[in-house]
């Protein structure tokens, strides 16, 4: 991690069409192995930073989202396809990808490594995360917990970070 992270922490896509920040320090860093995100960013895993939504905005332009799962949706940007936001029913905010971080030298992964059903084999983990299944990771639970016994919605329930 850099000597002095920088907040607010700022992001974007790949042809500057869309831009994001937030004003507080990423919840938590870490690694995705599944399946629909080695599908979703055409990469072996994906490195997620999970961020509050009180916290996080956009700025610049907004996601085009797409339901990858019945429990989760991922945003990317409408114009050159860089995959931008993850975020399962239910949470406050989104998670974004490290790599669409200005300075993803500032977060490295404290995490976990999730979905490791999924690792490649000639991949090795050359760090002490912890490492789970898909089926046990602790964000899963608690958005399929929410999908079986959804909380009472607002009539802003189903608006995106305006």
């Amino acid at each position: 991690m850099a000597d002095k992270p920088h907040i607010p922490v700022t992001g974007g896509c790949l042809c500057g069409a869309i831009r994001y920040e937030s004003t507080q320090a990423p919840e938590l860093v870490g690694f995705c192995h599944c399946r629909m995100c080695q599908k979703s960013s055409g990469g072996l895993f994906l490195v997620f930073a999970d961020f509050d939504g009180d916290a996080f905005k956009f700025t610049r332009g907004k996601p085009r989202y797409y339901r990858s799962s019945e429990i989760a949706t991922r945003g990317f940007c409408p114009e050159c396809g860089t995959p931008i936001t993850f975020q399962y029913d239910g949470d406050a905010g989104p998670a974004v990808g490290v790599g669409t971080l200005d300075h993803p030298e500032d977060w490295p992964p404290t995490w976990e490594h999730s979905g490791i059903e999924s690792k490649v084999p000639w991949y090795e983990i050359c760090d002490d995360l912890p490492q789970t299944t898909t089926e046990e990771s602790e964000f899963l639970k608690d958005a399929r917990d929410r999908k079986a016994s959804p909380a009472p919605t607002s009539s802003r329930a189903n608006e995106r970070n305006d």
